[in-house]
């Protein structure tokens, strides 16, 4: 039976995949980091709505995981795709987990007793992890994953598992899948703020970015929804946005806008003012760029709740005898004017992930010059690429907001199912 391969197990491609085993075709949901979900389930809460993001991804993922239709693959890569469209043929490598996923029940006793800990990706480094883990409280799979890189092999974690499903050994493994289509739903990667050194990003502990202030609003977070200066713990009194740092930004090779950060940067202050009304929350930009449906009425009520929005972006960020300082003028009124913020959050841009590149010169796809995959064209078809039979949504595609990204999932999905059911009645 013809099946359909999605590349990519963020928001993107669980919709993709939950669409097109609606219509009673297997999907392979192929994800290579221990839990499905991507980058939105990092964030607290989603624009314009302030809605719970797990409340939205959650269910979505449990859905995933029970529906028949669909079998995930985690902890795993896609190494070659051979054949063409109805005939793929597709080769996995997958990671080992150290761990029995059959046995295995997530209950969490290995990582309470585990005494190793390292930085936390998943919490973007502001917060630590075991070296026996699992990435968040609502993963799916809802099993632990070991890190083998830094595990001491203490042997706490074998001799608290009732079950035996620590591993002590574990080695990688091959699939191989045919597929009548592929789906690439790879996401995005986050901008390195170090690129832009003279912001101050990791020389002064206070300069973060704002994937690591999502993990501090989080309730689930390091800072159990707290924003606080990394230097001292203390809850700031004074907090400056700097934005499109990675973005619309020639002088780095990064002129195209990343969508997203203008109302990431409004949803977080507009947060962290309704927690803390006395702080000072002001927001560095060049244009604000509030397209959605709703999105403007956003605006005003950021602006409502006192946020201030300066029309300038900062050149330096120094250090001074109050803590940290940076000068910014005002294009609105010509006036230079000289902030000391506790903290500063720098609004990082979004790219192509890391293995874009590499996927497609595997695949044999085109790339634009931002790195994104290429689709056949953007203004008739933006989610087929240049060889039939593999088509591409969310931000593999472009930088794009989570409604954006869904939509997209769904036209790719049913451009899929498409394929397949051809290639069934062939």
């Amino acid at each position: 039976m013809s099946s359909v391969v999605v590349i990519g197990a963020g928001v993107a491609g669980i919709q993709a995949a939950l669409d097109i085993a609606g219509h009673e075709i297997h999907v392979h949901l192929i994800e290579r980091e221990p839990t499905i979900g991507g980058h939105m389930a990092q964030l607290d809460k989603t624009f314009p709505t302030n809605d719970c993001s797990m409340c939205i991804l959650s269910p979505k993922m449990v859905d995933v995981a029970r529906n028949p239709y669909i079998t995930i693959h985690t902890c795993t890569e896609v190494e070659s795709i051979e054949g063409d469209v109805g005939n793929f043929r597709v080769t996995l490598r997958k990671f080992p987990r150290y761990v029995d996923e059959s046995t295995c029940t997530g209950c969490g006793d290995c990582i309470q007793i585990c005494p190793v800990e390292v930085y936390n990706r998943f919490d973007a480094g502001v917060g630590v992890r075991k070296a026996i883990y699992k990435p968040h409280p609502q993963a799916v799979p809802d099993i632990v994953v070991k890190d083998a890189e830094h595990c001491i092999e203490c042997g706490l974690c074998y001799d608290i598992c009732d079950l035996d499903a620590i591993k002590r050994k574990d080695e990688e493994t091959t699939v191989m899948l045919n597929a009548a289509s592929i789906l690439i739903t790879t996401g995005y990667s986050v901008f390195d703020a170090c690129n832009k050194s003279q912001l101050g990003y990791l020389k002064f502990p206070d300069v973060i970015t704002s994937l690591e202030l999502e993990r501090m609003i989080n309730a689930s977070g390091p800072t159990s929804g707290k924003v606080k200066r990394i230097s001292d713990g203390v809850i700031p009194a004074s907090l400056v946005f700097i934005q499109c740092v990675g973005s619309r930004d020639m002088s780095i090779g990064k002129p195209s806008c990343s969508c997203v950060c203008c109302m990431q940067a409004i949803k977080n202050a507009m947060l962290i003012k309704e927690k803390n009304p006395a702080m000072d929350v002001t927001i560095c930009y060049m244009d604000l760029r509030t397209y959605g449906k709703g999105y403007e009425e956003y605006l005003e009520r950021a602006k409502a709740l006192g946020i201030r929005f300066l029309r300038g972006m900062p050149s330096d960020v120094l250090a001074d005898r109050k803590g940290m300082i940076l000068q910014v003028e005002d294009t609105e009124t010509s006036e230079v004017l000289v902030l000391h913020p506790d903290l500063i959050v720098l609004s990082v841009g979004i790219g192509p992930a890391d293995n874009t590149t590499k996927l497609a010169e595997k695949f044999g796809l085109a790339q634009e010059e931002s790195g994104f995959i290429k689709p056949v064209n953007d203004a008739v078809d933006t989610v087929a690429t240049l060889r039939p039979g593999i088509y591409i949504a969310g931000t593999a595609m472009a930088a794009k907001d989570i409604p954006d990204s869904v939509a997209s999932a769904g036209s790719a999905a049913m451009r899929a199912y498409i394929d397949t059911v051809r290639t069934r009645s062939a």
